[in-house]
């Protein structure tokens, strides 16, 4: 229950689940080294919480290296280079898979009706077998929030909030997508450094 009054309608909206389909952009304020200088999509946002994955925090590891790890063949061209993510401190040892188009896999979350994220083992098989889907970026952990922890974290200001953009998940490198999801907004990173903890 938000005790936050009539005043913030916004708080109402976050509460029904409008963020899904959204990037979280870290406030230069956050400290937490998860989440620190991070740009979050939002997969899911409803009562019971919210669940999100880092979409800018490439590691030391490409999908070849990871199909390697999972006895999986990578013969598709273009996705060998490509680099796994950290998505989040939850469950750091699964794979998660956010892909356009959708598709039809065993266990995945649709957000909205071009994205998915799968959680499910055939999601990589298919990549590595026929390069469908052909948008993918692929991470290991994913970022949750338990009912209300996430609104609090907005209203202690945390986190900007700005609907997604595909393009900025799926084409461009992964040091430019903060920035670009900021630039949505109208604000420039290095102001909103410069600005942080100024009214």
């Amino acid at each position: 229950m938000t005790t936050s009054g009539p005043s913030s309608p916004s708080a109402a909206a976050q509460a029904s689940g409008q963020l899904t389909d959204h990037f979280l952009i870290a406030m230069p304020a956050m400290t937490d080294p998860y989440f620190a200088k991070s740009l979050v999509y939002l997969c899911e946002h409803n009562e019971r919480g919210a669940l999100g994955v880092v979409v800018n925090r490439p590691l030391d590891m490409t999908l070849a290296e990871l199909f390697e790890k999972v006895d999986l063949t990578l013969a598709a061209p273009g996705f060998a280079a490509q680099p796994v993510y950290f998505g989040g401190p939850v469950q750091t040892d699964r794979g998660f898979v956010l892909h356009r188009p959708v598709g039809s896999f065993q266990s995945t979350l649709a957000v909205g009706d071009t994205i998915g994220l799968t959680s499910s083992r055939d999601v990589l098989q298919a990549i590595g077998d026929h390069g469908q889907p052909a948008e993918v970026l692929v991470s290991l952990g994913y970022a949750g929030w338990g009912p209300g922890q996430l609104e609090e974290e907005i209203m202690q200001n945390a986190w900007l909030t700005v609907a997604a953009d595909a393009d900025v998940l799926f084409t461009l490198p992964p040091e430019e997508r903060l920035a670009a999801a900021l630039q949505k907004l109208g604000v420039n990173l290095a102001f909103l450094a410069d600005g942080a903890g100024h009214a």
